[in-house]
This record gives C-alpha cells, structure tokens and sequence, in this order.
C-alpha cells in the first residue's frame, strides 16, 4: 500500500506535470507532430520563473511571464518548421539544444534554490487555507491556528490552475480557429483544400502547447523549490506516459473531456511511480519502466487486432467471422 503522504505527494506531482502533458497532447495528437521543444521548454519556464521570483518580482507575474517564454519557444519551433521547411523532430530537437544554453543564460548558473519563506504561489496558498481554515474553526469556539504546508498548498494551486487551463482549452477548440487547427493535424490536405494556411495553425498549436508545459515547469519549480537545468530530461516520455495512460482509460478521443483524462492520467503515473518506489525498485530504471509502460500501451492495437484473428481462425477456421 502507498502512504499517505507519498499519495498526496503523488497528487500534487500529478497535477502539476498534468498541464505538462495537456500540452504534449495538443501538439502530439491535434497536430500529429512530435515535439521534442518540451524538453527545453519546461526548464525554461521553471528557469524565468525562478528567476524572476528570486529578484523580488511577484510569483503570478513570474508565472505568466514563464508561460509568455514557452509561447516564444513554440514560435522558434514553429518557424524553424514552417518557413525553413525543417523536419517536425529535426525542429524541435535544435530549439531544444539552443534553448539548453538560453535557460543557462536566464538562470545564471546549472541551479537556483528558493531559500525558506520565499514567497511563491504555493505559500501564498497555504497562507490563505491556513487563515480560511483558522476561521472557520473559530466559528465553533476553537482558537487554534490551523497552519497548512505547501505540500497540501500546491495541490489546491494544481486544481486551481488545471481547471483554468482545461476551460480555456475546451472553450478555445470549440470556436473556429479551434476546430481548424485540429483539423490541420487530422488532414493537412484537406485543410489546405479548404483555404486554411496550415501553417499558421502548426505555429499555433506549437505556442499552445509550449506554454502549458512551460507554465507547468514554473509550478513545479515552486512546488519543489528549486530549479535545475537537467529538469526537463525525459520530459517528452513522462508526458506521453501521462497521454497514453489518459487515452486507455478514456477511449473516445474526439470528446473535449479526453483533456482531462490526460490530467487523470499524470496523476495515475505518479501514483504508479509511488508504488514502484513502495516495492523497492531502483529509482535509476524509472525511464526503462516507463519506456516499456509506454510502448506496451502504443502496442495494444495490435495485440489487439492479432488477438481478434486468432480468435476468428480458432472458432470459424480459414472462414471469415462473418
């Protein structure tokens, strides 16, 4: 069984890195375009974030100002693409190599620790349940002081922020500009045939789905406390962990709440990676797992479809089910 506080740990990881993953399911499965950018991206916001929070500025405008970065690099990406006509992984992997040297620039050194009290969104949170809670008790006689960690603080700033994310997104898809970009990524041709400058719509895509990962790098700097400039590695294969994990357990991937299971789905990994911890696995093979985790699940169709053969040439002979 997982512990309690290995749970909520979960929870709050879950959340956070959820938003990660609804951006690489924008650009992996609307866009049909695989972005390695998020590697670079996720660091970069943790890095302005840190950054600028460690300068004295307030942590929502850090945070916005991270998301702003991420926007940037899914431009880059996006032209890179677009107007160089450089292959989708090709592009990716050299904003993601430059931007190895930007978050450098923009941290000023490998790392940046938060020291104790720093004011980020996660104390600002727990201050205020601390006082809501502190209240409320008082309203039944007691006058103790209700004091909630940052720990229990980030998974109400998760919630908070993935519910925003997850209504603009759906609203943002079912408008116009919405439905065409996803289209783009169904059918280019089709798209092009329609009058669409598919173009832009990848450009797009890649600035939406930039942002939410680099907003979900500047939450998770503040829930831990510290940001690194190696952070971002395996970034790509925890957010289609979180993606395929989503999918399977919600199957209709045309409805607008498959957004959501990618949430449920970070949130599951983590609490998968909690009870592989439980069960003394080195944490050193934690890519290996997720690596054959993932491919397993990308491999279901076809076990699938071989499975219904089997079963037809079992029951019908050389005959067809039919």
């Amino acid at each position: 069984m997982i512990s309690l506080p290995m749970l909520m740990q979960s929870l709050s990881l879950g959340m956070l890195w959820g938003i990660m993953a609804l951006g690489i399911f924008i650009t992996f499965r609307f866009l049909n375009f695989a972005d390695l950018t998020v590697e670079g991206s996720f660091v970069l916001g943790a890095a302005v974030a840190a950054r600028l929070i460690t300068a004295g500025y307030d942590p929502l405008v850090s945070t916005l100002a991270a998301m702003t970065a991420g926007v940037l690099a899914g431009l880059v990406t996006g032209f890179l693409h677009t107007v160089m006509k450089i292959p989708p992984l090709l592009s990716g992997i050299l904003t993601m190599t430059g931007l190895y040297s930007i978050n450098l620039r923009v941290m000023g050194r490998a790392n940046i620790s938060l020291t104790w009290g720093a004011d980020t969104l996660m104390t600002r949170m727990a201050g205020f349940l601390g006082r809501f809670m502190t209240r409320i008790h008082g309203w039944f006689g007691s006058e103790s002081v209700i004091t909630v960690t940052t720990r229990d603080a980030s998974i109400f700033v998760g919630v908070v922020f993935v519910t925003i994310v997850l209504v603009i997104l759906r609203l943002f898809f079912n408008t116009e500009i919405g439905c065409v970009l996803r289209a783009t990524g169904e059918n280019e041709a089709m798209a092009k045939a329609q009058g669409v400058n598919t173009d832009r719509m990848k450009i797009l895509g890649l600035m939406i789905g930039n942002a939410c990962v680099a907003l979900s790098g500047a939450l998770v700097f503040q829930q831990q406390q510290f940001a690194d400039i190696g952070m971002g590695i395996g970034t790509i294969v925890i957010g289609l962990a979180s993606v395929i994990i989503g999918e399977v357990i919600f199957s209709d991937k045309n409805s607008h709440w498959v957004l959501f299971s990618v949430v449920l789905g970070s949130v599951l990994y983590r609490i998968i990676i909690a009870f592989v911890l439980q069960l003394g696995i080195n944490p050193n093979d934690f890519r290996l797992f997720t690596a054959i985790m993932i491919a397993m699940a990308l491999s279901l169709p076809t076990f699938r479809a071989k499975l219904n053969i089997h079963i037809r040439k079992l029951f019908w002979g050389n005959k067809d089910a039919a």
